[in-house]
Protein backbone atom coordinates (compact mmCIF):
# COMPACT_ATOMS: atom_id res chain seq x y z
CA UNK A 1 0.00 0.00 0.00
CA UNK A 2 1.21 3.21 -0.89
CA UNK A 3 2.26 5.51 2.11
CA UNK A 4 0.88 9.20 1.36
CA UNK A 5 2.39 11.87 3.10
CA UNK A 6 0.82 15.37 4.61
CA UNK A 7 2.38 17.43 2.05
CA UNK A 8 1.40 14.74 -0.58
CA UNK A 9 -2.31 15.23 1.44
CA UNK A 10 -1.76 19.34 1.03
CA UNK A 11 -0.93 18.93 -2.68
CA UNK A 12 -4.15 17.17 -3.31
CA UNK A 13 -6.25 19.93 -1.21
CA UNK A 14 -4.72 22.32 -3.50
CA UNK A 15 -6.18 20.76 -6.38
CA UNK A 16 -9.49 20.11 -4.91
CA UNK A 17 -9.84 23.39 -4.39
CA UNK A 18 -8.55 24.82 -7.45
CA UNK A 19 -11.70 22.23 -8.87
CA UNK A 20 -14.68 23.16 -6.34
CA UNK A 21 -13.85 26.54 -6.68
CA UNK A 22 -14.30 26.34 -10.71
CA UNK A 23 -16.91 23.98 -9.83
CA UNK A 24 -19.02 26.60 -7.81
CA UNK A 25 -18.17 29.18 -9.81
CA UNK A 26 -19.85 27.95 -12.81
CA UNK A 27 -22.61 26.82 -11.09
CA UNK A 28 -23.47 30.27 -9.55
CA UNK A 29 -22.81 31.43 -13.40
CA UNK A 30 -25.61 29.33 -14.45
CA UNK A 31 -27.73 30.04 -11.93
CA UNK A 32 -27.54 33.47 -13.24
CA UNK A 33 -27.89 33.07 -16.86
CA UNK A 34 -30.81 30.16 -16.44
CA UNK A 35 -32.85 32.21 -13.72
CA UNK A 36 -32.55 35.77 -16.77
CA UNK A 37 -33.34 33.40 -19.76
CA UNK A 38 -36.48 32.57 -17.37
CA UNK A 39 -37.36 35.90 -15.74
CA UNK A 40 -36.09 38.17 -18.73
CA UNK A 41 -35.02 36.84 -22.14
CA UNK A 42 -34.86 39.64 -24.16
CA UNK A 43 -31.92 40.91 -21.77
CA UNK A 44 -29.98 37.88 -22.62
CA UNK A 45 -27.42 39.28 -24.73
CA UNK A 46 -26.65 42.11 -22.19
CA UNK A 47 -26.80 39.64 -19.28
CA UNK A 48 -23.90 37.01 -20.51
CA UNK A 49 -21.18 39.74 -19.74
CA UNK A 50 -22.42 41.29 -17.08
CA UNK A 51 -23.09 37.97 -15.20
CA UNK A 52 -19.37 37.12 -15.95
CA UNK A 53 -18.04 40.50 -14.79
CA UNK A 54 -20.44 40.33 -11.70
CA UNK A 55 -19.14 36.50 -10.66
CA UNK A 56 -15.76 37.29 -11.08
CA UNK A 57 -15.76 40.80 -8.71
CA UNK A 58 -18.29 38.63 -6.41
CA UNK A 59 -15.37 35.61 -6.07
CA UNK A 60 -12.90 37.97 -5.98
CA UNK A 61 -14.45 39.80 -3.16
CA UNK A 62 -15.17 36.78 -1.41
CA UNK A 63 -11.14 35.73 -1.68
CA UNK A 64 -9.99 39.28 -0.24
CA UNK A 65 -12.79 39.96 2.15
CA UNK A 66 -14.83 36.68 2.77
CA UNK A 67 -12.80 36.16 6.21
CA UNK A 68 -14.12 39.62 7.79
CA UNK A 69 -17.54 38.58 6.27
CA UNK A 70 -17.29 35.60 8.15
CA UNK A 71 -15.77 36.98 11.52
CA UNK A 72 -18.83 39.70 11.26
CA UNK A 73 -21.26 37.38 10.80
CA UNK A 74 -20.32 34.74 13.61
CA UNK A 75 -19.59 38.38 16.35
CA UNK A 76 -16.36 36.90 16.61
CA UNK A 77 -14.45 39.53 18.50
CA UNK A 78 -10.54 39.84 19.81
CA UNK A 79 -9.95 38.81 23.40
CA UNK A 80 -9.53 41.06 26.26
CA UNK A 81 -7.17 40.16 29.60
CA UNK A 82 -6.20 37.15 30.76
CA UNK A 83 -7.59 35.42 27.76
CA UNK A 84 -5.45 37.25 25.40
CA UNK A 85 -2.02 36.60 26.54
CA UNK A 86 -3.58 32.99 27.20
CA UNK A 87 -4.48 31.94 23.74
CA UNK A 88 -1.60 33.80 22.80
CA UNK A 89 0.85 31.83 24.11
CA UNK A 90 -0.96 29.06 22.69
CA UNK A 91 -1.21 30.11 19.01
CA UNK A 92 2.36 31.72 18.94
CA UNK A 93 4.22 28.41 20.04
CA UNK A 94 1.87 25.66 17.69
CA UNK A 95 2.16 28.68 14.64
CA UNK A 96 6.19 28.69 15.59
CA UNK A 97 6.02 24.81 15.60
CA UNK A 98 3.74 24.21 12.17
CA UNK A 99 6.36 26.94 10.23
CA UNK A 100 3.53 29.80 9.90
CA UNK A 101 3.08 33.05 10.68
CA UNK A 102 0.78 33.39 14.19
CA UNK A 103 -2.55 33.98 12.69
CA UNK A 104 -5.05 36.63 14.41
CA UNK A 105 -6.81 35.67 17.43
CA UNK A 106 -10.69 36.37 17.94
CA UNK A 107 -13.09 34.67 20.44
CA UNK A 108 -16.98 34.03 20.26
CA UNK A 109 -19.32 35.06 23.32
CA UNK A 110 -21.48 31.69 23.41
CA UNK A 111 -21.52 28.65 26.29
CA UNK A 112 -21.15 26.37 23.34
CA UNK A 113 -17.69 24.54 22.98
CA UNK A 114 -16.56 25.08 19.30
CA UNK A 115 -13.51 26.88 16.88
CA UNK A 116 -13.02 27.97 13.13
CA UNK A 117 -9.99 29.39 11.39
CA UNK A 118 -10.42 31.65 7.82
CA UNK A 119 -8.56 33.82 5.80
CA UNK A 120 -7.13 33.36 2.63
CA UNK A 121 -3.63 32.11 2.98
CA UNK A 122 -1.18 31.28 6.03
CA UNK A 123 -0.07 35.49 6.14
CA UNK A 124 -3.82 36.56 6.28
CA UNK A 125 -5.43 34.28 8.77
CA UNK A 126 -7.58 34.11 11.95
CA UNK A 127 -8.31 31.54 14.70
CA UNK A 128 -11.35 32.05 16.34
CA UNK A 129 -12.49 30.19 20.09
CA UNK A 130 -15.60 30.58 21.59
CA UNK A 131 -15.54 31.53 25.55
CA UNK A 132 -17.17 28.03 26.58
CA UNK A 133 -14.45 26.18 24.99
CA UNK A 134 -11.77 28.27 26.99
CA UNK A 135 -13.61 27.73 30.37
CA UNK A 136 -14.01 23.97 29.85
CA UNK A 137 -10.91 23.01 28.32
CA UNK A 138 -7.73 22.24 29.86
CA UNK A 139 -4.25 22.98 28.55
CA UNK A 140 -3.83 20.21 26.65
CA UNK A 141 -6.93 20.08 25.20
CA UNK A 142 -6.78 23.86 23.95
CA UNK A 143 -3.52 22.78 22.57
CA UNK A 144 -5.22 20.14 20.56
CA UNK A 145 -7.71 22.46 19.24
CA UNK A 146 -5.80 25.36 18.25
CA UNK A 147 -3.62 23.03 16.74
CA UNK A 148 -6.47 21.50 14.40
CA UNK A 149 -7.50 24.75 13.53
CA UNK A 150 -3.62 26.21 12.84
CA UNK A 151 -3.62 22.95 10.73
CA UNK A 152 -6.47 23.73 8.67
CA UNK A 153 -4.28 27.34 7.54
CA UNK A 154 -1.31 25.00 6.94
CA UNK A 155 -2.86 22.57 4.74
CA UNK A 156 -4.63 25.68 2.86
CA UNK A 157 -8.05 24.35 3.43
CA UNK A 158 -9.21 27.83 4.69
CA UNK A 159 -9.12 29.17 1.34
CA UNK A 160 -11.62 27.29 0.20
CA UNK A 161 -14.23 26.67 3.54
CA UNK A 162 -13.97 30.51 2.63
CA UNK A 163 -15.15 31.47 -0.48
CA UNK A 164 -17.64 28.13 0.12
CA UNK A 165 -18.90 30.06 3.56
CA UNK A 166 -19.32 33.51 1.19
CA UNK A 167 -20.08 32.03 -2.60
CA UNK A 168 -22.85 29.91 -1.42
CA UNK A 169 -25.33 32.52 0.08
CA UNK A 170 -25.78 33.80 -3.10
CA UNK A 171 -26.46 30.89 -4.75
CA UNK A 172 -29.31 30.78 -1.79
CA UNK A 173 -30.01 34.21 -2.64
CA UNK A 174 -30.59 33.54 -6.27
CA UNK A 175 -32.94 30.86 -4.96
CA UNK A 176 -34.76 32.49 -2.86
CA UNK A 177 -35.13 35.91 -5.94
CA UNK A 178 -36.53 33.43 -8.40
CA UNK A 179 -39.36 31.41 -6.21
CA UNK A 180 -40.62 34.52 -4.95
CA UNK A 181 -40.62 35.73 -8.52
CA UNK A 182 -42.41 32.51 -9.64
CA UNK A 183 -44.95 32.79 -6.43
CA UNK A 184 -45.81 36.65 -6.57
CA UNK A 185 -46.17 36.80 -11.09
CA UNK A 186 -42.34 37.65 -12.34
CA UNK A 187 -42.90 35.29 -15.13
CA UNK A 188 -46.42 37.91 -16.41
CA UNK A 189 -44.30 39.59 -18.45
CA UNK A 190 -43.04 36.54 -20.96
CA UNK A 191 -44.84 37.17 -24.40
CA UNK A 192 -47.91 34.32 -24.54
CA UNK A 193 -46.39 33.53 -28.36
CA UNK A 194 -43.16 32.19 -26.05
CA UNK A 195 -45.36 30.18 -23.87
CA UNK A 196 -44.76 26.71 -25.75
CA UNK A 197 -44.45 23.42 -24.26
CA UNK A 198 -40.59 24.15 -24.03
CA UNK A 199 -41.40 26.85 -22.38
CA UNK A 200 -43.28 25.33 -19.84
CA UNK A 201 -40.64 22.88 -18.88
CA UNK A 202 -38.17 25.20 -18.41
CA UNK A 203 -40.05 27.18 -16.13
CA UNK A 204 -40.45 24.07 -14.00
CA UNK A 205 -36.88 22.84 -14.50
CA UNK A 206 -36.33 26.12 -13.12
CA UNK A 207 -38.28 25.78 -10.24
CA UNK A 208 -36.84 22.59 -9.21
CA UNK A 209 -33.60 24.16 -10.08
CA UNK A 210 -34.23 26.63 -7.35
CA UNK A 211 -35.65 24.32 -4.34
CA UNK A 212 -32.53 21.95 -4.63
CA UNK A 213 -29.79 24.61 -5.29
CA UNK A 214 -29.37 24.81 -1.32
CA UNK A 215 -29.81 20.95 -1.33
CA UNK A 216 -26.55 21.38 -4.17
CA UNK A 217 -24.68 23.81 -1.65
CA UNK A 218 -25.16 21.00 1.30
CA UNK A 219 -23.48 18.02 -0.82
CA UNK A 220 -20.21 20.79 -1.69
CA UNK A 221 -20.12 21.65 1.90
CA UNK A 222 -20.08 17.86 2.23
CA UNK A 223 -17.45 17.18 -0.62
CA UNK A 224 -15.15 19.93 1.14
CA UNK A 225 -15.24 18.99 4.78
CA UNK A 226 -15.11 15.54 5.69
CA UNK A 227 -11.81 14.97 4.77
CA UNK A 228 -9.88 17.81 5.20
CA UNK A 229 -11.53 16.99 9.24
CA UNK A 230 -9.85 13.73 9.23
CA UNK A 231 -6.30 15.26 8.24
CA UNK A 232 -6.52 18.41 10.43
CA UNK A 233 -7.09 16.31 13.18
CA UNK A 234 -3.94 13.87 12.23
CA UNK A 235 -1.41 17.02 11.51
CA UNK A 236 -2.71 18.61 14.69
CA UNK A 237 -1.99 15.67 16.40
CA UNK A 238 1.47 15.78 14.93
CA UNK A 239 2.11 19.27 15.89
CA UNK A 240 1.42 18.83 19.47
CA UNK A 241 2.66 14.94 20.02
CA UNK A 242 -0.34 14.44 21.86
CA UNK A 243 -3.40 13.39 20.39
CA UNK A 244 -4.92 12.76 23.53
CA UNK A 245 -5.38 16.31 23.76
CA UNK A 246 -8.26 16.42 20.92
CA UNK A 247 -9.58 13.41 21.43
CA UNK A 248 -10.01 14.63 24.85
CA UNK A 249 -11.18 17.87 23.98
CA UNK A 250 -13.54 16.52 21.29
CA UNK A 251 -15.50 14.49 24.06
CA UNK A 252 -15.88 16.90 25.65
CA UNK A 253 -17.72 19.22 23.20
CA UNK A 254 -19.83 15.82 22.19
CA UNK A 255 -21.04 15.40 26.11
CA UNK A 256 -21.74 19.58 26.39
CA UNK A 257 -23.03 21.21 23.13
CA UNK A 258 -26.76 21.64 22.46
CA UNK A 259 -25.70 22.42 18.97
CA UNK A 260 -27.45 25.88 18.74
CA UNK A 261 -25.36 28.80 17.92
CA UNK A 262 -27.10 31.23 15.57
CA UNK A 263 -24.92 31.22 12.72
CA UNK A 264 -25.75 30.58 9.23
CA UNK A 265 -25.49 27.24 7.54
CA UNK A 266 -23.54 28.66 4.78
CA UNK A 267 -20.64 28.83 7.34
CA UNK A 268 -21.10 25.94 9.51
CA UNK A 269 -18.73 23.86 7.52
CA UNK A 270 -16.22 25.74 9.07
CA UNK A 271 -16.51 24.94 12.60
CA UNK A 272 -14.74 22.08 14.56
CA UNK A 273 -18.14 20.77 15.27
CA UNK A 274 -20.67 21.74 12.99
CA UNK A 275 -22.69 24.52 15.35
CA UNK A 276 -26.46 23.69 14.28
CA UNK A 277 -29.00 20.99 13.83
CA UNK A 278 -29.93 20.29 10.70
CA UNK A 279 -32.99 18.03 8.75
CA UNK A 280 -30.00 16.92 6.41
CA UNK A 281 -27.44 16.37 8.73
CA UNK A 282 -27.85 12.26 8.73
CA UNK A 283 -27.46 12.36 5.12
CA UNK A 284 -25.14 15.14 4.25
CA UNK A 285 -23.14 16.30 7.55
CA UNK A 286 -20.38 18.63 6.99
CA UNK A 287 -18.31 16.71 9.74
CA UNK A 288 -17.23 13.21 10.21
CA UNK A 289 -19.16 11.53 13.46
CA UNK A 290 -17.12 12.99 16.60
CA UNK A 291 -16.77 9.49 18.18
CA UNK A 292 -14.21 8.37 14.71
CA UNK A 293 -12.62 11.09 15.17
CA UNK A 294 -11.51 10.48 18.64
CA UNK A 295 -11.47 6.85 18.29
CA UNK A 296 -8.66 7.98 15.55
CA UNK A 297 -6.87 10.62 17.84
CA UNK A 298 -6.47 7.50 20.43
CA UNK A 299 -5.30 4.32 17.48
CA UNK A 300 -2.15 6.76 16.95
Amino acid sequence: MKHVSFQDEITRNKQRTVFLVVLVTSFLFFLIYFFTYLLAPSSMFVVLPISSVFIILYVYSSYRYGDKVILSSTKAVPPEGRDKQYLQDTVEGLSIAAGIPPPKIFVMNTDELNAYATGRNPENASVVVTTGLLKALNRQELEGVIAHEISHIRNRDILLMTLIAVVVGLAAILSHIFLRSFLYGGFSGRSKDRNSGFEVILIVVGFILAIIAPLAVRVIQFAISRRREYLADASGAALTRYPEGLASALEKISKRNNRNIDVSEAVSHIFLDDPKHSALDSIFSTHPPIEERIRILRSM
